[in-house]
């Protein structure tokens, strides 16, 4: 038996909510982890991945994972500053 094409192609709906999100919502993560311990290896770590969801991954919450791990890698390194003066 035959099986006839219709022509028809089937699209998958986009992902959407959290599952679209994993390397913003990692990069959060370690950027909040490099506000406490080792900034130039966690929250660097995070804007490296911040960078990837943005400009190869076109996420959503690229740009807060962005300013997240700025904000741990510079306040991380104050508080480190701080604390060992």
């Amino acid at each position: 038996m035959a099986t006839q094409y219709t022509g028809q192609q089937h699209h998958h709906a986009p992902k959407s909510g959290a599952a679209g999100n994993v390397f913003s919502i990692i990069a959060m993560v370690l950027g909040v982890i490099g506000f406490l311990f080792l900034p130039i290896v966690f929250a660097l770590g995070g804007l490296v991945m911040a960078i990837i969801a943005k400009t190869v991954r076109h996420e959503r919450l690229a740009t807060i994972a962005i300013v997240v791990s700025v904000i741990g890698l510079v306040g991380g390194m104050l508080l480190g500053y701080l604390v060992n003066t």
